[in-house]
């Protein structure tokens, strides 16, 4: 049976700084940007609320040998810089292609983008607006894994949507097993038994014990996004 409306109002997409790399090295590449904005688009423009929280890998890459011997919070600082600069690039693309968005960071930088601020961002969901959340949780030692569980629950989020490279969590890794099987949905404690890695253990803990589902699909796929929220067999669904 095809479904014919969403079947979840509002998401979190947790895109990682690495799916805006294309096949480039580091940095952002623009056709891959604009490609992943017109899935997000396609996905607005069906009534369902997004609200995205952006890693920073593909520019922290670019520095991660100097920062060998830095202390951990410094580089973690560094980190959520690089979130901020591609919720921008991000947000920038949204909004050229007839989206509205807003970024909203959890650390302070008043002239370039919004403070976090919680009942403002569920006014601009219920607007319409999509939210990308920067700066993960504004505080060192904390993933942006973590930043997604917690502002998916924050929010209210039906369902946190982790965009990855593999279409879904597999028994193995299906670069070197090829008799390696996708689940087509798992749950928490059978994730975390089997060491699946598919969150780090604070986001996936958080997440459990919230009770709130979480999607493993692939961002590289034409259509995954809107086949996932549309309730289709799309991914793996991690669930309490």
């Amino acid at each position: 049976m095809t479904l014919t409306k969403p079947a979840h109002k509002r998401i979190l997409l947790k895109l990682s700084g690495e799916a805006l790399m294309g096949d480039d090295q580091f940095g952002i590449n623009r056709a891959t940007i604009v490609r992943i904005v017109d899935e997000i688009a396609e996905v607005t423009r069906l009534g369902v609320e997004v609200a995205i929280v952006i890693g920073g890998g593909n520019i922290f890459r670019g520095v991660a040998g100097g920062s060998v011997g830095m202390d951990r919070a410094t580089a973690d600082y560094m980190g959520m810089l690089a979130t901020v600069m591609n919720a921008l690039a991000l947000a920038d693309a949204m909004n050229k292609a007839g989206l509205t968005a807003r970024v909203m960071s959890a650390i302070g930088i008043d002239q370039v983008v919004e403070p976090y601020v919680r009942p403002k961002a569920l006014q601009y969901l219920e607007e319409g607006k999509v939210v990308v959340f920067a700066a993960g949780t504004g505080n060192p030692f904390f993933t942006t894994d973590t930043a997604a569980a917690l502002r998916g629950a924050e929010i209210g989020a039906e369902l946190v949507l982790k965009a990855t490279k593999v279409d879904g969590v597999y028994t193995a890794d299906p670069k070197l097993d090829p008799t390696a099987t996708r689940y087509d949905k798992i749950t928490f404690d059978d994730a975390i038994s089997q060491n699946l890695g598919i969150m780090d253990a604070t986001a996936f803990a958080l997440c459990r014990d919230q009770k709130l589902p979480v999607k493993v699909f692939s961002i590289f796929k034409n259509g995954a996004l809107k086949r996932v929220v549309m309730g289709e067999d799309e991914g793996t669904l991690v669930y309490a």
